[in-house]
């Protein structure tokens, strides 16, 4: 396992300018966040884009780029033609990791298999592993669910985020169900009445979730996800976030 953090930390500078941010901080791997309204990367800036977004990935001698976070809602218009740009672009940044969100809670299961399908087949096109994030107002906010659509969706993994198994649940949602799944990990501190908190006063047991990764053999990124908390140093989280994750690998 590595630890990495993601460009969404820094959602105001640029994809060089991330990269650089979280160098300075020592960390060694990166999540790249697309979204409209980013700072570094929008769907529709991709293809555009393509060949100097390359450069900067392959030219990084301080920070490696390991996944890409396509954090766009599926009813987005042109949403396959912008997913499959951005695994192409994976592909020529030699990234394999992508991950994506399900579709929201009340779709039709078998509407949501058939998407799935279509962009799982864009992925394996471009050598690109496809994740549905688990998310608590979407269809893959219960393990079961994820654990039914990787069985209906072949090659489909999932990507974990435990905060959405913690947040306004009365304890913490079991997912060893779909550890064997697993292809990305993304965190933050959170407890039930807050999603995200500082460091240390969460819920979420980090050594027991090490433990449960490098069972199923998992050794890929943990993957930081901070948002800025008002009257936090937003620098100081992410370093202490990053020792913490180094201390149980």
């Amino acid at each position: 396992m590595l630890v990495a953090a993601s460009t969404s930390c820094f959602p105001k500078l640029s994809l060089q300018e991330a990269f650089d941010r979280l160098a300075d901080l020592e960390y060694t791997a990166a999540e790249i966040v697309v979204r409209e309204g980013s700072g570094a990367l929008t769907p529709t800036e991709l293809a555009p884009r393509f060949d100097s977004i390359v450069h900067t990935c392959r030219m990084s001698r301080r920070i490696n780029p390991v996944a890409f976070y396509f954090d766009v809602e599926p009813n987005l218009p042109n949403y396959n033609d912008y997913f499959a740009t951005c695994c192409q672009l994976a592909k020529a940044c030699r990234i394999v990791v992508m991950t994506i969100h399900a579709s929201p809670k009340g779709t039709p299961f078998n509407e949501e298999v058939e998407r799935l399908k279509t962009l799982v087949r864009i992925g394996v096109n471009e050598g690109v592993i496809v994740g549905v994030l688990t998310e608590a107002d979407c269809i893959s906010g219960e393990p079961d669910a994820i654990v039914s659509l990787s069985k209906n969706v072949s090659g489909l993994a999932a990507a974990l985020d435990p905060s959405h198994f913690i947040y306004n649940e009365p304890k913490m949602k079991d997912f060893d169900s779909i550890i064997d799944l697993v292809h990305h990990v993304r965190l933050r501190d959170t407890t039930k009445d807050a999603f995200q908190v500082q460091i240390g006063q969460g819920s979420l047991e980090y050594g027991r979730l090490a433990i449960q990764l490098e069972k199923a053999h998992y050794n890929r990124a943990l993957c930081v996800d901070l948002a800025e908390l008002p009257n936090v140093e937003p620098i100081a989280e992410l370093r202490k976030m990053r020792l913490l994750l180094e201390s149980l690998l």
